[in-house]
């Protein structure tokens, strides 16, 4: 399962499969190479690693589903989760990379999403509101930090995290508030097996002393790009698209591509950019037509070349307003890389 931060998947489907692949081939097998694993070598220990492997996956679907059932949530039990002592031996169950209390919680979130039946978090206020209430209730910063370099010198890093949180989404200029959670988030780092925990906590730390790291990954990298179908890169826009500041624009793009292909029209209308492949809905006019191949295309619309220029090289032909493309590019927005994490 992983971290757990992308898609929930499945495991007790994987764990399904895995007891396929024992009773397919475990009869032939001398090797196993699995993700996030060292190689497993002899048939007797790579099916006692993939059998141990199902029954952790198995373990941890079933159990999670018995406690939903007896009304607990999410926290709840992966506060309570325990693997069985014969799977808690094997090293390779153990949360280097994932962990039982995420994994848990996504198999939660899997079956019943983010809501945990309780009124009282059915509609909280979002962070940074709720933060200057708390602080307010526990008596000012001062008081919560005061409390909280207590129960740092317990040990009690958690409880730090948890409560000068508030703290500094009250008030993220906070010096006192900033040190003490960034030792606290370091101290959680420090003792978590976890490697993807333990990067996340030092990686709050290490905000708070300098400022946002942002990622070196990149989501528009020339080699990313050339896998997308154009459908897929249209999707790609859609998401980019400011909602609100385009409630009352009404474009219509035509693109026509050559090569045998129909057209293909994009419309941005009630803050939505939709794309089909044709007339688009009730094949009314377009806006402006453009004429051109697919490299121009994806150029144009990644900002990489400008219309007029394709225009002058011959590459492009355009019907209609050219503007009417600009209105609409207009209304898309860039991504941050670079947001904070534990501060608003």
């Amino acid at each position: 399962m992983g971290s757990g931060r992308l898609r929930v998947r499945d495991p007790h489907g994987w764990a399904h499969c895995l007891t396929e692949a024992v009773q397919l081939f475990g009869a032939a097998t001398d090797v196993v190479l699995a993700s996030h694993h060292w190689p497993v070598w002899g048939r007797e220990d790579a099916l006692a690693f993939l059998s141990e492997q199902r029954d952790l996956y198995a373990y941890l679907h079933d159990q999670t589903l018995r406690m939903i059932n007896q009304g607990l949530t999410g926290p709840e039990i992966a506060e309570r989760m325990q693997l069985p002592p014969a799977l808690e031996r094997a090293w390779h169950t153990h949360g280097y990379y994932g962990s039982v209390s995420h994994n848990t919680k996504a198999v939660y979130q899997r079956y019943m999403g983010w809501f945990d039946g309780n009124p009282a978090r059915l509609w909280a206020h979002p962070p940074a509101e709720a933060a200057t209430r708390y602080v307010d209730f526990m008596g000012g910063a001062g008081e919560v930090l005061r409390r909280a370099r207590q129960s740092y010198a317990q040990g009690d890093f958690r409880w730090v995290a948890e409560v000068v949180h508030h703290v500094l989404f009250a008030d993220p200029g906070n010096t006192e508030a900033r040190a003490l959670q960034a030792d606290a988030l370091e101290q959680l780092g420090y003792g978590s097996e976890n490697g993807t925990w333990r990067n996340f906590y030092l990686t709050g730390a290490l905000e708070l002393r300098h400022g946002s790291v942002g990622t070196p990954a990149t989501t528009a990298s020339e080699d990313l790009i050339n896998t997308l179908t154009l459908d897929q890169l249209f999707d790609s826009l859609a998401i980019r698209v400011d909602g609100p500041r385009s409630w009352d624009a009404d474009v219509t793009v035509r693109w026509h591509l050559g090569d045998g292909r129909g057209p293909s029209t994009l419309r941005l209308k009630n803050g939505v950019l939709t794309h089909v492949r044709g007339l688009g809905p009730a094949g009314g006019e377009p806006d402006v037509e453009i004429t051109l191949d697919e490299p121009a295309l994806r150029g144009l619309l990644l900002g990489r070349a400008a219309l007029a220029d394709l225009v002058a090289q011959g590459r492009a032909r355009v019907c209609g307003d050219p503007a009417r493309l600009a209105e609409l590019t207009g209304h898309l927005t860039e991504p941050d890389p670079d947001f904070a994490i534990v501060t608003p």
